[in-house]
C-alpha cells in the first residue's frame, strides 16, 4: 500500500446532495467541496460522484470550466452515481502497487459498524469502474469491512491504526487480531502492524480512525494530535496515546520523528455536542497538503508546523468547520488515487 505522499493521478470526491444528511445545510457545505476540488485541480485530476445528474452536470461544466480559464492540469470525471453519504475516504478504493501496477481494492463498507445506511456507498466504487472512472486498473472486491481512514501507510510495509476501530466486533465479528494482521498482510502488502490502544476524538463516529489521531508525514516522522489542556476531557486518552507513539519503532529499529500538532478550542454542535476538530485530517496531495481550518486562534499555528513538516510542498488551508457538523473532516471526504489510473 503507497504512502499518501506517493504520486497521484486524482482525488476522489462524493458530493453531498438532498438525500444525504448535509440536506439542511447544503448552501453551507457545498462551497467546502468546491475549494476543495479547485485546490486538488490545481496539482491532479478529480473524480466526482454525484447522485443528482443535473447538480453533476453542472459540477463538471463550473469546474471544467475553472481549470481551462486558469490553466491547471487537472480535469474533472464526472459519474452519476447513488450514494448515502460523502465520506469518500471510508468509502473509497484503497489502493496498492501490484505486480503488473495499481489495483484498486475494493473492502466492504458497512458505515463504521452499521451505525448508519451504508448500501450505496458498498456500491459506488463498482458504479465507478463501470463508468470507467479507473481505466484498465483492475478493482478487486475484499469481503473485508475496511475504511481508509482506519490505516496509514509509510508506503514501505508499515502499517499504523487503531485496536478500537480494527478491533470493533460490528465490522468483522469472526476475526481477531491475528487473523486481521494476516489479512492485511495479504491484500495490503503489510509487514507489520503499530497498534494504538489509545486515543479519543469527541464526536467521532468511526471509532477512533487513525486519519484524525496520528498520520505518516514520511517514513520515519509520526505527526499526531496532543492536549496540554489537563482539564480537557481528552488529555488523558490522548496523553497515553503519546507514550504508546513514543515506544513505536521503525522497521530499523529507530525512533520515529514525532512532532505534536496543536489542540483546536472545543467546537459545539447547535445541539451543544463537541465536534469533532482536527488537525490531522490534512490530505496530501501532488505538491501540496490541504489542511482543515476551524475558524480558532490555533488555525495559524497548525498551518505553520505543517508548513515545516511538509517544506517542499504548498500548505493550504481548507475551512472545514461546516464539515465537522457531521463528525468528520477533510481528510475523511477525499480518497487519492495513485498515479497511473485516471486519465482525463
Amino acid at each position: 500500500m503507497p504512502a499518501e505522499w506517493a504520486p497521484q493521478s486524482a482525488v476522489m470526491l462524493t458530493w453531498p446532495h438532498p438525500g444525504t444528511d448535509w440536506s439542511d445545510v447544503l448552501d453551507e457545505v457545498e462551497p467546502v467541496f468546491l475549494d476543495i476540488a479547485r485546490t486538488v485541480l490545481r496539482f491532479e485530476h478529480v473524480v466526482l460522484s454525484c447522485e443528482h445528474v443535473v447538480r453533476l452536470q453542472e459540477l463538471e461544466r463550473e469546474l471544467n470550466g475553472y481549470a481551462q480559464q486558469h490553466g491547471l492540469p487537472g480535469r474533472v470525471i464526472a459519474v452519476p452515481a447513488p450514494a448515502n453519504d460523502t465520506w469518500a475516504r471510508d468509502h473509497g478504493p484503497i489502493a496498492v502497487s501490484g505486480a503488473n501496477g495499481p489495483e484498486l481494492l475494493d473492502f466492504r463498507f458497512n458505515a463504521w459498524g452499521g451505525k448508519f445506511p451504508w448500501e450505496k456507498d458498498d456500491a459506488l466504487n463498482r458504479h465507478l469502474a463501470n463508468f470507467g472512472s479507473f481505466g484498465t486498473t483492475p478493482l478487486v472486491p475484499v469481503e473485508f469491512v475496511l475504511e481508509g481512514g482506519s490505516i496509514e501507510s509509510d508506503g514501505q510495509g508499515t502499517l499504523l491504526t487503531t485496536s478500537e476501530c480494527l478491533l470493533t466486533p460490528s465490522r468483522n465479528p469472526t476475526m481477531d487480531r491475528a487473523a486481521i494482521e494476516h489479512l492485511m498482510g495479504e491484500t495490503l502488502g503489510t509487514h507489520r502492524i503499530l497498534w494504538l490502544n489509545h486515543g479519543y476524538l469527541a464526536g467521532d463516529d468511526t471509532d477512533s480512525h487513525i486519519d484524525t489521531l496520528a498520520r505518516f508525514c514520511a517514513t520515519d516522522h509520526i505527526c499526531y494530535v496532543s492536549c496540554s489542556d489537563v482539564s480537557d476531557e481528552h488529555y488523558s486518552a490522548l496523553a497515553a496515546m503519546e507514550e504508546e507513539l513514543q515506544q513505536f519503532h521503525q522497521a530499523n529499529g529507530q525512533a520515529y520523528r514525532l512532532t505534536p500538532l496543536p489542540w483546536p478550542d472545543a467546537i459545539y454542535g447547535d445541539d451543544g455536542e463537541r465536534l469533532p476538530a482536527t488537525y490531522a485530517n490534512f490530505l496530501i496531495i501532488n505538491g501540496a497538503v490541504l489542511v482543515p481550518v476551524y475558524g480558532v486562534s490555533q488555525d495559524e499555528e497548525a498551518l505553520e508546523i505543517l508548513a515545516g513538516v511538509f517544506p517542499d510542498r504548498q500548505v493550504i488551508p481548507v475551512n472545514c468547520r461546516p464539515l465537522i457538523r457531521q463528525h468528520g473532516s477533510l481528510h475523511c471526504v477525499t480518497m487519492q488515487i495513485p498515479a497511473g489510473v485516471v486519465q482525463a
